[in-house]
């Protein structure tokens, strides 16, 4: 048993976004598998798609009207098996992202809940409690007979019951289905969320969705999901070469979050506790040594992290690209697993100045700052953007020079950067040790790669004997990073 994920570099592809096939503005899977000798050539273990089932896109693609199928905007079946099929001969896996807390209001099942047919697959209430949805407003909607029915996120994604037997079986169905077609791994959307705590407790105020991740909250992180994780994971290990599955799962405490990944349940977490760290030395250095030690506590290994779809890019949130081209290398250079946002390795910010006429994220209506049209916005591969004739969201004229294009085989360029790290990486071995440095730095080792990272706003000399292998900008320079090998 190889334990691949362990150290595995995944490179999460958010597919309407990504590279668009049939020219008709959105990306699909056909785009993805034409991009596949880069996405190898980057130097990742795998790739992570986002939601491709067939869906009326109210949340695009994370509100599933058939678990088992393409949405016609994406491709279609077939496509997906070539996908699957394609990137393994390109030697990487490939992850699906599954959608367990709730489904479209489209899904068969749903619709026969509102004509009155087995409801119980839901979450239904003659009177609703005061529990407040992620997207903004009440965690509730009446049907026209009087009932209500819940929904953490937006209206047109029910709840599903995780009481109800059916529930149950259908997504160990669903798994089977897929792994069936040979994908390695489920990223698991909401994994804290599929039980509710019995009684439906009200929470008291309002304003519960700054709470989560921070605080405990009734809806998220009750102890009986750990055990639907410990029965998908004897379904993976089922399975031949070592089929993974990864929890999307906010917690109040790095503690609560390790229980995902114990011995019998999930393989990684996302470690979001890293991702929202601040560009400081001593917070950043607390939350990684955390992070090791609550991680490595359960014997799993740890995730990394500094973008998604679901968040500002970091180089926005970090305030400029050299702090985001740093903490790449800080990141790469850190025992256990680390994710790859697409765009990443070009340095893309967020795009702040979307028309508000092409605004389309729900999340959006509960504050317009959280909206993540943003970070959702295509990527460019060529100088004049020509691969995408009319992109679903607009590309700035600017990308151009950020391209994929622009950037190929150019020295010092944030995509080659990341193309050196990834391939000296696979060489990196041995636990972290952290070395005595100037106040605002961070220097940590692992074997005979040394790391510097300056997160000041001044020149630092480090005492460094040994080969600089890579570096971010000069090394010591303000908000750098540089790797070395040291005897």
């Amino acid at each position: 048993m190889t334990k691949w994920w362990q150290d595995a570099a995944i490179y999460q592809v958010y597919v309407r976004s990504f590279a668009d096939g049939n020219g008709d503005g959105v990306g699909d899977l056909i785009g993805v598998r034409e991009r596949l000798p880069y996405l190898a050539g980057l130097g990742v273990d795998a790739i992570w798609l986002t939601p491709f089932y067939t869906s009326p896109m109210a949340d695009f693609g994370y509100d599933v009207a058939d678990y088992r199928d393409v949405d016609p905007l994406f491709g279609t079946l077939g496509d997906a098996k070539a996908l699957i099929d394609e990137a393994h001969g390109h030697g990487l896996r490939v992850i699906v992202d599954i959608v367990p807390n709730h489904t479209s209001d489209q899904h068969p099942w749903f619709q026969e809940a509102l004509r009155g047919k087995n409801r119980d697959r839901y979450i239904f209430r003659d009177k609703p409690n005061d529990w407040e949805s992620i997207f903004g407003g009440p965690a509730w909607t009446q049907t026209d007979d009087g009932q209500w029915y819940l929904h953490l996120f937006d209206s047109s994604q029910p709840d599903l019951n995780w009481e109800h037997p059916e529930v149950r079986a259908e997504f160990e169905s669903i798994l089977r289905f897929w792994l069936d077609l040979g994908v390695d791994g489920f990223r698991i959307d909401v994994a804290h969320g599929m039980v509710k705590p019995p009684g439906l407790p009200d929470i008291g105020h309002s304003g519960q969705t700054r709470l989560i991740g921070n605080d405990v909250v009734p809806y998220f992180d009750n102890d009986g999901v750990h055990e639907i994780h410990r029965s998908w994971r004897r379904i993976l290990d089922s399975y031949p070469g070592e089929r993974i599955g990864v929890a999307e799962a906010w917690a109040p405490t790095p503690e609560r979050l390790a229980l995902y990944v114990r011995p019998d349940e999930l393989h990684q977490a996302f470690n979001f506790h890293y991702l929202f760290a601040p560009w400081e030395a001593r917070a950043l250095r607390e939350v990684i040594d955390t992070s090791l030690a609550t991680a490595g506590s359960v014997g799993a290994p740890t995730t990394w992290v500094l973008s998604n779809h679901d968040v500002k890019r970091h180089v926005t949130r970090y305030g400029s690209l050299a702090r985001a081209r740093a903490a790449a290398l800080l990141t790469l250079a850190l025992p256990g697993s680390a994710y790859i946002y697409q765009g990443d390795e070009l340095g893309l910010p967020e795009v702040l100045d979307l028309p508000e006429e092409v605004l389309r994220d729900p999340q959006r209506l509960r504050d317009p700052d959280s909206g993540r049209d943003g970070c959702r916005v295509p990527l460019p591969w060529t100088r004049h953007l020509g691969c995408w004739r009319e992109p679903w969201l607009p590309i700035p004229a600017a990308w151009g020079e950020l391209s994929v294009e622009a950037q190929q085989g150019v020295p010092g360029s944030t995509l080659e950067l990341y193309r050196e790290a990834l391939r000296l990486r696979r060489s990196f071995e041995g636990d972290l040790v952290w070395h005595d440095s100037p106040e605002g730095t961070l220097v940590l080792s692992r074997g005979d790669l040394l790391c510097t990272v300056n997160l000041t706003g001044s020149p630092v000399a480090f005492d460094v004997e040994g080969e600089l292998l890579l570096a971010s900008g000069t090394p010591g320079s303000p908000d750098s990073a540089a790797w070395w090998k040291v005897k």
